[in-house]
């Protein structure tokens, strides 16, 4: 995203709020939602635009988890690691993933195709092991059907992460 374009957002999201820091929360939300992420940019705008401290912003973004400081990738991966789903397999379903994926929970293939997330439970109990791909949920997963899932989303089979 361009430097113009994160300021062009940032300034389009603070139209709708009153001056003052009392509302950072809804508007770094709103700024994810139109960008994807919080930029540097976008975080640099904001302290600019609100005259509070880049450190502070960044403070309070990083506190939540839900937060992104880069862009989100095509297809997001969420295995649950909740109990019904560990009981049923969810932990070898994770390192399928990974394994096939060439990264850990947590991080995205280098092409921003693909980003696996551990979970600690979607409430989709009775369906474990479940798997959310795109916010779509994927049940009853078994380590076979990790490969067939890849390969629906794009990624070919036996092919080496970039």
């Amino acid at each position: 995203m361009s430097a113009i374009a994160a300021a062009s957002s940032v300034m389009e999201v603070l139209a709708n709020y009153p001056p003052g820091a009392e509302n950072l929360i809804a508007i770094l939300q709103e700024v994810q939602e139109h960008d994807g992420y919080l930029s540097e940019t976008a975080l640099r705008g904001l302290a600019a635009a609100m005259e509070v401290s880049e450190n502070e912003i960044y403070a309070v973004a990083s506190f939540y988890t839900h937060f992104r400081f880069r862009p989100p990738a095509t297809h997001t991966i969420h295995v649950c690691q909740g109990t019904a789903c560990h009981v049923r397999g969810g932990y070898q379903i994770l390192y399928d993933f990974e394994e096939r994926l060439g990264i850990r929970a947590g991080e995205m293939t280098p092409d921003l195709n693909f980003g696996l997330e551990r979970v600690a439970c979607v409430g989709c109990c009775a369906l474990a092991p479940v798997v959310l791909v795109d916010g779509t949920v994927r049940a009853g997963m078994k380590p076979k059907t990790v490969r067939s899932l890849l390969s629906q989303l794009g990624r070919q089979p036996g092919a080496t992460p970039a």
